[in-house]
């Protein structure tokens, strides 16, 4: 009889471990979804209303290294940016050192004036901040880069990286070497995805630009994509073929 008690008490702490575990790392609401890939990696998935393409479900990434995280696009409105930052600062108990923007699309920066005030440094390259200006986009990226920046996060150095044209012609992606990880943003598809919006893109050196990053980083284990699911360097394989030149 004692040990059935043992065995019932030992089930129901590690009932509640679990439970708390998913209210720390998983959340989800009408415009926001938090997914976990590892204990420091989440994916961070919002919505986006377009005419071509439907409700389209867009990726960005969290890391967090100590009490810090950065954050790679924001959701792409302030609705979602706000339930993200809330859920960082609240649930996590984490500040946000930076929010890096990939590219000048509403996907990756929609929700960028609720990270300016928490006053939150933002960083983008230089001609994502171009273009943002010239399509009249009222929110912009605080701080340029040519063609790489490097930003501490707790104890770990990340970098972001302009490799070349693709989805469009400032694309960068970001890199964190301790997870081997890369947030491909809209420049990798995820397996089986067509060729997507291809308004801004160059598609004659798209699968040149992901052939650098490959033999650059040749040790990545987790790709994130703009859309779609996660994988590892086969989406960067498959982002090749489809769009290179017979």
């Amino acid at each position: 009889m004692k040990r059935i008690f043992a065995l019932f008490f030992i089930t129901i702490i590690l009932y509640n471990c679990t439970s708390n575990k998913e209210v720390l790392y998983n959340f989800e609401s009408e415009t926001l979804k938090i997914v976990p890939i590892s204990n420091t990696i989440f994916k961070h998935i919002s919505y986006l209303k377009t005419d071509d393409f439907g409700n389209v479900a867009c990726n960005g990434m969290i890391y967090f290294n100590k009490n810090e995280a950065i954050v790679f696009d924001t959701p792409t409105d302030g609705i979602a940016s706000l339930e993200l930052i809330k859920w960082i600062h609240k649930v996590q108990k984490k500040k946000i050192k930076a929010v890096v923007v990939t590219h000048f699309h509403s996907d990756c920066l929609g929700g960028l004036e609720q990270f300016h005030k928490i006053d939150t440094k933002s960083y983008a390259n230089n001609k994502t901040i171009d273009l943002a200006k010239q399509n009249n986009i009222k929110t912009l990226p605080k701080n340029g880069f040519n063609n790489m920046i490097e930003i501490k996060v707790g104890k770990e150095i990340i970098f972001a990286k302009f490799f070349g044209e693709g989805h469009t012609i400032d694309n960068v992606v970001g890199y964190i070497p301790n997870e081997k990880t890369l947030f491909g943003g809209c420049l990798i598809k995820t397996m089986n995805a067509s060729k997507g919006y291809l308004g801004d893109a160059n598609t004659n050196e798209w699968s040149k630009t992901v052939e650098v990053i490959k033999k650059e980083i040749p040790d990545l284990n987790i790709i994130i994509p703009g859309h779609g699911k996660h994988g590892g360097t086969e989406l960067l394989d498959y982002t090749i073929r489809l769009f290179k030149k017979l």
